[in-house]
């Protein structure tokens, strides 16, 4: 049969004529296929899933009960636009009592739905052809996908454990920074949890200021701290002259798939934010944002969910050391992000990796254990706490069998 014409029309900038015809698979594609060959093999044998980057739990019970009070109102039916006034408020009560930061609901905030749809619009308000995105690698690519859709480019700042898996700032080439014009950021980090400092982040506002650059900040994990208070990006002085900062109800209150959070920081870029999205939709239901909005004002429950993660860390860290991983607790998210061995020897067999990948496919077809492989900056591995399991007796049976399973194996680093 001969190719369609439709060939032809695809645009450039997800493959041209070439569309579809790739056969690189994705990563979390190969996860996924691993994990069903896996199951299919071992069918009587729990997988241990430890990829998953989202709650295990639903939204809690009061929440779940505001939305389907709301969602009964007839004035909740229509169109929210670029965000009710109960959200808004309600995100700058959570910044003022969270993080210390004071914004105008009016000006500084308006709701997003969720961080992936606001890291899609942003590029839209700042990115010309030729211009540079700064972004860390490893990352959530999002931001310098759509950057690239308007003809800019992407320079990655890798993240090493030499630096704290912060960004080294002072190894952007010069050429490179003549054509930047956005640096993107996010901490608590994603893969590697780890927690910016203010140090980092006055050293940021500095580095913007010298090149000219806007800031985007993705604070997805803003409160799943462990100790303190949240660090936003925006509590350090000079940074709301030339910062955005993402908030998302997704993994601070477990309503992942609800798909609400909110924009704030400088008023010129959040009302370009709201220009661009007035043109893209019309806004998450009323009745999800005024569940949004009453999550803001309880940030207990955050305190409880981050008090989760903490336990199972402090279950899981130290079966990890007594293998031979390096790690220790972050400072906040539900992440640990850790060297992957080079070789592993058990029974009497020893198996190579040749990089993170490699590693985990072999955990899942051997453990029956799933996680994440990184290996954009050295070969790395990351575990998530959001393994299910409810309560406390199932963490630890949970564990414990991540312990019986790898144990015996001696690992190479």
């Amino acid at each position: 049969m001969s190719e369609s014409y439709i060939q032809d029309l695809f645009a450039e900038r997800i493959g041209g004529r070439n569309y579809g015809k790739a056969t690189a698979i994705y990563k979390f594609e190969k996860i996924k296929r691993a994990k069903k060959a896996a199951r299919e093999a071992h069918p009587g044998i729990e997988l241990l899933d430890l990829g998953v980057g989202e709650p295990d739990e639903m939204a809690f019970s009061e929440i779940v009960r505001v939305l389907q009070e709301e969602a009964s109102r007839p004035e909740n039916r229509g169109y929210a636009d670029n965000g009710g006034p109960e959200l808004k408020a309600a995100a700058a009560r959570y910044l003022e009592r969270m993080c210390g930061v004071r914004v105008d609901p009016d000006t500084q905030v308006t709701h997003s739905i969720g961080s992936k749809a606001a890291l899609t619009l942003l590029p839209a308000c700042f990115i010309n052809p030729g211009d540079i995105v700064l972004m860390t690698t490893p990352g959530y690519p999002v931001f310098g996908t759509h950057a690239r859709y308007y003809g800019g480019e992407v320079h990655a700042m890798k993240l090493t454990e030499e630096n704290q898996f912060l960004p080294d700032l002072g190894a952007v080439p010069a050429d490179v920074l003549k054509r930047a014009k956005v640096m993107v950021l996010n901490y608590p980090n994603n893969p590697t949890g780890a927690s910016a400092t203010p140090e980092f982040f006055r050293d940021v506002v500095a580095f913007a200021k010298k090149n000219r650059l806007i800031v985007i900040h993705d604070f997805a994990y803003a409160a799943l701290v462990f100790d303190g208070r949240p660090l936003s990006l925006l509590s350090t002085p000079g940074a709301m002259e030339l910062a955005v900062e993402l908030h998302s109800c997704s993994k601070n209150f477990n309503m992942t798939g609800w798909r609400c959070g909110f924009v704030t920081g400088n008023s010129d870029m959040v009302r370009a934010y709201s220009d661009v999205k007035d043109n893209s939709d019309s806004g998450q239901f009323l009745a999800i944002q005024k569940a949004a909005a009453y999550a803001f004002d309880h940030p207990e429950i955050t305190r409880k969910i981050a008090h989760k993660y903490s336990r199972r860390m402090d279950l899981l860290i130290p079966v990890l050391q007594n293998l031979g991983f390096k790690t220790r607790k972050p400072k906040g998210s539900f992440f640990i992000y850790v060297r992957a061995p080079k070789s592993a020897l058990g029974g009497g067999e020893k198996i190579d990796f040749y990089d993170a990948e490699s590693f985990s496919q072999w955990l899942i077809a051997e453990k029956l254990i799933s996680t994440v492989p990184w290996d954009e900056a050295g070969p790395y591995i990351r575990f998530s706490v959001t393994f299910a399991a409810h309560g406390e007796t199932e963490e630890k049976r949970v564990v414990a069998e991540i312990e019986s399973r790898l144990a015996g194996t001696q690992f190479a680093f």
